[in-house]
This record gives structure tokens, sequence and C-alpha cells, in this order.
């Protein structure tokens, strides 16, 4: 596959041409409810912005250890034993610049030419991208509104072939907002210890508000874990994330860390160390206003007649399923936005199972999104005349 076929394999992420359009529509003078991006729009716990300044402050705005900051690692590492009671060794933890280099690095040492990688259908829109940035295939395994959009480990397995490096989970998900039941999870994990390895992409965890979110290494250790400060911390920009693997690879991750990115930047790291060990009151107060968001939007949704068969209770998002209004969820967004003002992703985003759903966040306030409904609400009964 040469360079340029490479790149043209990589598909655009379709939430950002609405959120591009929405701006244009905003310098115009226009007042768009933003419904369509995953972005918290708390800021950072002062914790974390204290912690920043005294970085700066005290000089610590130099390269830190390729892995990250002993300190930090050392936290994550607790941080997993006192959420989950698993023991994860600090060395076998690598902070990255966000999430995506993590996610990088880890298809990177996984993957060759001619392999594959089973993601869900509908899933998060970067997986498929990341896969074939490594010259591997993304194998789609359909997931189904009625099973709360996750795996059934029959289709998992169907789809497996000799060529299979790993399945990725998300739990709590993106775009679904569900949990993957601890059954399922035991049930893949039984896979990693029969050869495939596990990706689980844990970046929501902490922002679930019915039952509980479980890590994969409670299952296995034969598992790469992917996570970050974005969501649960509010710290976007901050671009601080991590990469727990097992051991056998880390000598490889490093190698390609060093190179690739050196390192994550230094004051962000201090700040994620305030994060983890300061900021449990400002998570709590957070996690508790989306809750309150989740529960409105998800009874304006279904009183304008958007299905959502399966509650979402976890990570910021209602994936509604619109068929009966649309069978085209690209135009279908677009027209909501040009006539309602309302940013909406929509569902083929997330792979072809997502076609005829479209994704709400409620990462935004209540003020705006009570708004936010009203204007669809107004728009839906207009589809009716």
């Amino acid at each position: 596959m040469s360079p340029l076929t490479r790149f043209e394999a990589i598909k655009p992420f379709y939430v950002m041409s609405v959120l591009e359009r929405a701006q244009e529509l905003e310098r115009q003078g226009a007042h768009i409810v933003h419904l369509e991006i995953g972005e918290p729009d708390f800021d950072a716990p002062a914790c974390v912005r204290e912690a920043a300044c005294r970085a700066m402050d005290a000089g610590h705005t130099h390269y830190t250890h390729s892995l990250g900051l002993p300190e930090l690692r050392q936290a994550i590492s607790e941080d997993y034993d006192a959420r989950y009671g698993v023991s994860v060794d600090p060395e076998r933890i690598l902070v990255t610049s966000g999430t995506s280099p993590a996610m990088l690095l880890c298809f990177s040492v996984l993957c060759g030419a001619g392999d594959n990688v089973l993601i869900p259908d509908p899933g998060y829109a970067c997986y498929p991208n990341f896969i074939r940035f490594v010259c591997a295939e993304p194998r789609l395994v359909p997931v189904r509104e009625e099973d709360g959009f996750q795996y059934q480990v029959s289709a998992v397995r169907a789809v497996m072939d000799e060529r299979s490096r790993a399945v990725v989970i998300n739990s709590p998900g993106n775009p679904t907002g569900t949990i993957m039941p601890a059954d399922t999870m035991a049930a893949l994990a039984e896979l990693a210890e029969q050869g495939l390895p596990i990706v689980s992409d844990e970046i929501y965890h902490g922002l679930t508000y019915v039952g509980r979110e479980r890590s994969i290494l409670e299952f296995t250790d034969k598992a790469f874990v992917l996570n970050g400060f974005s969501k649960l911390y509010a710290m976007t920009g901050w671009r601080l994330g991590y990469l727990i693997s097992p051991e056998r690879y880390m000598p490889a991750l490093r190698k390609l860390a060093q190179n690739l990115f050196i390192c994550a930047g230094s004051v962000a790291q201090w700040a994620g160390l305030a994060a983890l060990r300061e900021a449990a009151a400002d998570v709590e107060r957070m996690r508790a206003t989306y809750d309150e968001r989740r529960r409105y939007m998800l009874g304006r949704l279904r009183a304008m007649g958007l299905t959502v068969a399966v509650e979402p209770t976890s990570a910021f998002y209602i994936l509604a399923n619109a068929k009966r209004f649309t069978s085209d969820s690209l135009a279908f967004a677009f027209d909501v936005l040009e006539k309602a003002h309302v940013g909406v992703t929509p569902g083929m985003d997330f792979g072809p199972g997502g076609e005829g759903y479209i994704r709400f966040s409620y990462a935004n306030s209540l003020e705006n999104i009570r708004e936010g409904m009203d204007r669809l609400e107004r728009y839906l009964s207009g589809l009716g005349r």
C-alpha cells in the first residue's frame, strides 16, 4: 500500500464537519446549541490549574522520563488499585499526550500489514482510522441496540481468524453511553487468555450513573488499557492520557514513544497528578450534574419519538434511533443544524451499524440542552406536516 493510498483510506470525522459548519453559522450571527461534541463544558478543577502554575513556577518545564513522571505513574497505579482492586506495576504504564497517541502506540506494537483488529459497529469513529494507519484492517463486529450495543461473544468469534491481533472494547461506550456486562467482559477475557489480547478503552470510567463500570484488568492481565484525564477531569486541552500494557510489550512501546513523542508535556503531568489526588469532590459534582442532564434529555428525546431501547447510564452520550425520521443520518444532522441551529452527530460517523441513529451529547448546560430540545421538537413537528 502506498502512503497516499493509506491516507485515502482514513475517513473524515464527520462530527468535526458538523462542528465546523456550526462555527461558520456562529460567525454569521446564528446561535447554535452544541449537542454534537463530546467535550465537558466545565473548566478543569481549581486544584489542577493551581498545580500547573506551581509546576511552572518551580521550573518543571523540561523533558520528563519517556514513560512519564514516576510520581504520576505511581498515582495511576494506586488509582487502579483503589477503584478495581488490581495491581499495576508503574513500569507497565506509559503516559502520553492524550489517549490518541496511546492508541497509536498500542496498535503499532500489535499489528502489521495484513493483520486485523476487531471493533464494535457502531463504535468510536477513530478506531478504524488508527488501525488502517498501521496497515491493518478494522474487522467490524455488529452490536445491536436491543443488546445495549454490546458484543455477543459468538459474533466476535464469528469474525476472528488467524490474522486477528486484538479485540477492542469500550465501556462505558462512545457513542452509546452503555456499560458492558461483567459476564461479557469475563467471556472476552477468556479470548485474551487464549491468545487474542483485549484493548480496553476506559476513557469514560468514573462517569457512570447507574451500576458501575469494570476494568478489563479485573478479568485478565493480557490486555491493554487506554485511559486519560480529558473526560473525567474536564482536561481536554491539557492532552494527557496513558496506556497500561502487558510487560512484554513495554520495551517496544518505550522505544516508539522516545522516537515519536519524547515525552508527554511536563506541566500537564504535574496537573494530572493533582487531579488524581485532589479532585474527587470536583469529579463528583460534575458527575451529578451530568446525571441530571442525562435524565432530562432522555425523557425529552423519547417524548419526541426518538427511540432509545436501552437506557444509557454512563459517559455523556445518548445514541437515539431516528429511523422513523431519516435513512441518511449525515444529511439529517446538517438539516437540523441549518434549520434548527442544533448541532448533533450523525450515527454513520460510528460505522455502518450507526446509520439511522443520531448521537446527542449532554456535555452542555441544562439551560442549553432545554433550548436545544425545544428547537429539535419544533423541527421534528415540521417534518410531520
